[in-house]
This record gives structure tokens, C-alpha cells and sequence, in this order.
């Protein structure tokens, strides 16, 4: 095999990269599906465990403060091992415990299998965006990605929704069981199936061998990084308000049943997602390709664009505004969704992927983990509605942001072009 898949041109190699995306695919779908399923049945646990929403907030929270902590660990070590080693590991990891969860009797064991959820399911995304990195170039990375990345929007809807069916018609420990179990089994295939990917070279692994932190702060030291994370924060954090609260929003409001207050609750938005997200793939390579900043630019759109759905998911007065909204909310995230990466990887070295992609990650989960506990105050005095609504703002600013940095990128190409003539 090739020493860098991605610049292989023969069928085989080429096939193989794909069906590497297939693979992936799957294993994404579990990782958004088991990190879902717990919050269309927040009704249940409040009744069952008697939990507070402030303590069903924190349980959310929990499980993604974990995974914002484990991010950069997560991506340094996808940098020094096998990233296909890291998949298989993690995957196995976090099924057993999702598994696990079945058993909680109590607020406090059910936030400790959920921080232990987030460790496991933590080292995933940077293992498999090196691992895609490895297998795509810059001219198939976008759409490589935005594949991939809408396992993220099916996972969510299978979690959301098979959750809630059964926990309805069997009880909610069941749900966990089922989860865990498939998980493993997917393992088992995918560890037969995934090829070894060839070994770096030996200037890659020399700098991958640097000190943990030092990387982190290279990292950080990277303006446009930077920037491009602190976009990921906000968006993250108005997603993660809806992936947690809009269940028992439409349960509540809209008195649906628990099965289709899960489903509604991300169906809607996931599969307007999916279609965002591989338009938003597409385009982004086609841009990128002849501007500068051309990704950045997409995403930027996306956030614009989905601004006035934010609004109505929240304002509106019945299921059919809310749909509306979630669908028009749903499609123009996918958009930005499908370049978070791609983005990324644009303004780093190579050598620097995995912790920066876990970075990224980390501190994007880290602000987003918020959004549970700080939604559920919020709630008890504007309401829920409003509150949904009021993220609509956040986009404005994010979308701002990025426009900015791309008049950066393309300023700082005209003075490098200048000083070479």
C-alpha cells in the first residue's frame, strides 16, 4: 500500500477510501445514536428517578463536560497511534458502558456512566478524521467529511426515536441495553473489516511524539484556529439546546407522546441536516478550489442563512411553523456542519491534525456542555420557547465572525502574492 493513501490514483485504493467512509459511517451513526438516546427519555428518569430538570440538565452535562475534557488527550494520542486502533477501542469502550447505564438507580450513577460515556465516545472524531485525512486530499476532504458527518444527523434520529419507542413499550433501561449491545457486535465486524493504515513517516511521527500540551498550545497559537473554534463553541452550544431540550419541549408544549416527541424532535432537523450537509460538502470543494477561504465562506452562509429558522423554532405557535423551522434550521447547519474539519484543516499543518481536531472538539463540547444547565435556569424565567428562539442571535454573531476571517485569509494571500511578484 501506498505510503499516503490519498494520493493514490489506482481503482483499488481509491475504492477502498470510500468504503473506509461507509465503515465510518456506522460507526458515527452509534456514537451520535448512544450520546442521543437519553434525552427522549428525560420524562421517564424525572419520574422514575425523580430527578429535578436542573439534575436532568446536569446529567446531559455531564457526559459532555467528559468529552470536552478527553478531546485534546483524544486527539494527541490519534496522532501516535493507530487511529484505526482508537476507533476499535473507543467504540468497544463506550457500547459496554451505554450498556452499563441500564443499571443506574440513582442521579448520582447515572452521571457517572454518562461521564464515562463521554470519555469513551471522546476519542473517536479525532481518530477518524485522521484516519479520513490519511485516505482523502484537499480535492475529496469536503465531501469525504460531509459524508461522514451525516451519520452524525441519523444517529441522532435513531437515538432519538428508537429511545423513545423503547422505552414506551419496554422501559427505558431496555433502550441502553439494545444500544450497548449493537455497538458491540459493530465492533466485532469493523475490527475484521478495517484495513491498518500505513505507518506515517518518520518526520510525522517525530513531531507527533512532542509534548502533549506543547502541541495543544501550538495549536492554539494559531489565530485562524482559534477563530475557527470559537465558532464551533457557539455553534455547538445552540445545537446541543435543541439535541437536549427540544424532546421534552414538544412532550411538554405540544403534548406528543414520549416515541413521537423523540422522533419530531429530530427527524425533521437531522434529515434537512443531511442534505445541508452534503450540499455544503459539495460546494465547499468547488469554492475552495478557486477562493480563498472558500469553505469558511460556505459555513459562513449556513449560519446566515439559518438564522431566521432559529427564530421561528421557538416563536412558533404551532407544529407546522415549528417543522418549518426545524427543517430550514436543520438544512443550513448541515451546511456549516459539513466544513467544521475540512475548515480546520486547511489553516493547520498535517502533522498537527489530531490534536487540533481534538481540541476543536473538546472545548466545542466544553461550551456546548453548558447549554443544558443554562437553558433549564433560563427556562423557568422566559420559557423554553424563547429561549430557542433567542439562539437565533448567536448565529448572526458566529456568521459575522467567519465573513471576517475570511477577508483575513484572502488579504493575507494578496501580501504574500504582492512580496512574490
Amino acid at each position: 500500500m501506498p505510503l499516503n493513501p490519498a494520493d493514490s490514483k489506482t481503482g483499488h485504493a481509491s475504492s477502498y477510501r470510500w468504503w473506509l467512509i461507509a465503515m465510518l459511517w456506522c460507526v458515527c451513526f452509534c456514537n451520535y445514536a448512544d450520546r442521543q438516546a437519553i434525552f427522549s427519555i428525560f420524562p421517564l428518569l424525572r419520574t422514575d428517578l425523580h430527578l429535578t430538570d436542573l439534575q436532568l440538565g446536569v446529567v446531559g452535562s455531564s457526559f459532555m463536560w467528559m468529552y470536552a475534557l478527553a478531546g485534546p488527550l483524544a486527539g494527541w494520542l490519534s496522532d501516535r497511534v493507530s487511529p484505526r486502533n482508537v476507533i476499535l477501542g473507543a467504540l468497544a469502550f463506550w457500547s459496554v458502558v451505554t450498556g452499563a447505564t441500564a443499571v443506574c438507580h440513582s442521579f448520582g450513577s447515572m452521571v457517572l456512566f454518562r461521564t464515562l460515556g463521554g470519555l469513551g465516545e471522546a476519542f473517536y472524531f479525532p481518530a477518524a478524521m485522521a484516519l479520513i485525512g490519511m485516505y482523502h486530499s484537499a480535492s475529496t476532504r469536503s465531501r469525504a467529511m460531509a459524508l461522514h458527518q451525516s451519520g452524525v444527523y441519523a444517529g441522532t434520529i435513531g437515538g432519538g426515536a428508537l429511545s423513545g419507542l423503547i422505552a414506551q413499550e419496554h422501559g427505558w433501561r431496555s433502550s441502553f441495553l439494545i444500544f450497548g449491545v449493537a455497538g458491540v457486535v459493530l465492533m466485532v465486524i469493523l475490527a475484521m473489516a478495517l484495513r491498518h493504515p500505513p505507518e506515517k513517516t518518520a518526520s510525522s511521527n517525530n513531531e507527533s511524539r512532542a509534548d502533549f500540551f506543547s502541541g495543544v498550545r501550538n495549536v492554539l497559537a494559531n489565530g485562524r484556529v482559534l477563530t475557527l473554534i470559537c465558532v464551533f463553541i457557539g455553534a455547538n452550544f445552540v445545537a446541543v439546546v435543541f439535541l437536549t431540550w427540544l424532546p421534552t419541549y414538544l412532550y411538554t408544549k405540544f403534548h406528543l407522546s414520549l416515541a413521537n416527541a423523540g422522533f419530531s424532535a429530530t427527524a425533521y432537523l437531522q434529515m434537512a441536516s443531511v442534505t445541508g450537509v452534503l450540499l455544503g460538502g459539495m460546494l465547499a470543494d468547488r469554492f475552495a478550489s478557486k477562493l480563498t477561504g472558500g469553505r469558511q465562506l460556505i459555513q459562513a452562509a449556513g449560519l446566515f442563512l439559518g438564522v431566521p429558522f432559529l427564530f421561528l423554532t421557538g416563536w412558533s405557535l404551532s407544529m407546522a411553523g415549528l417543522i418549518v423551522g426545524m427543517i430550514g434550521f436543520g438544512f443550513f447547519k448541515g451546511m456549516y456542519d459539513a466544513n467544521i474539519f475540512a475548515s480546520l484543516y486547511d489553516v493547520i499543518p498535517v502533522e498537527r491534525r489530531g490534536v487540533a481536531a481534538g481540541t476543536m472538539n473538546s472545548l466545542g463540547w466544553l461550551g456546548g456542555g453548558f447549554a443544558p444547565i443554562l437553558i433549564a435556569k433560563a427556562a423557568g424565567r422566559f420559557g423554553l420557547g424563547v429561549c430557542m428562539s433567542a439562539t437565533s442571535l448567536i448565529y448572526l454573531f458566529l456568521g459575522v465572525v467567519l465573513l471576517l476571517l475570511v477577508r483575513n485569509m484572502r488579504k493575507q494571500t494578496a501580501t504574500t502574492a504582492d512580496y512574490i511578484a
